[in-house]
């Protein structure tokens, strides 16, 4: 089975951070993620979703540190059904997503003050263990492309 989920969108309030009794970090945020499409009349409409993240161990303390309300990420992870009884005695339920991999979107400067990919965050798998977030190949600079004078008289077309 492959339970993947790729989301791109702005934080919806700023992370709550909580820690475990042994030390890990365990981070809470909304995102909301905007989808436009044409109706059915030919009308351009805009849905968007509010979708709960949770964030483990290195990535939450990163989050917290470097994001806030507005903020523009892409996050990877796990699409997981949250189950728990309210104080009224009702059972109540919701999915979310636990979230494997974080890229910070906005420029230096706005919402967050940085950009990055961050990923792995110790968060707990079905097995009990901790899987490491695959390593990013480094992408070799780019040369600089020389600037070419061309008389717009000169273009054929």
């Amino acid at each position: 089975m492959y339970n993947r989920v790729i989301l791109v969108g702005n934080l919806t309030r700023d992370v709550e951070i909580r820690y475990t009794q042994s030390g890990s970090a365990i981070g809470k945020v909304g995102i909301a993620t905007n989808r436009r499409f044409k109706g059915t009349n030919g009308e351009m409409k805009d849905e968007t979703m509010f979708i709960d993240l949770t964030f483990f161990g290195r990535t939450a303390e990163i989050a917290n540190q470097y994001l806030r309300k507005g903020s523009k990420v892409l996050v990877e992870g796990r699409l997981v059904l949250e189950q728990w009884t309210a104080q009224d005695g009702t059972k109540r339920s919701k999915h979310s997503v636990t979230v494997d991999n974080l890229q910070m979107l906005d420029r230096p400067g706005e919402n967050s003050g940085a950009g990055g990919n961050y990923g792995g965050g110790n968060a707990p798998q079905s097995g009990g263990y901790s899987q490491p977030a695959p390593a990013q190949p480094q992408q070799p600079a780019q040369p600089s492309v020389p600037e070419i004078d061309i008389d717009e008289d000169e273009i054929p077309f």
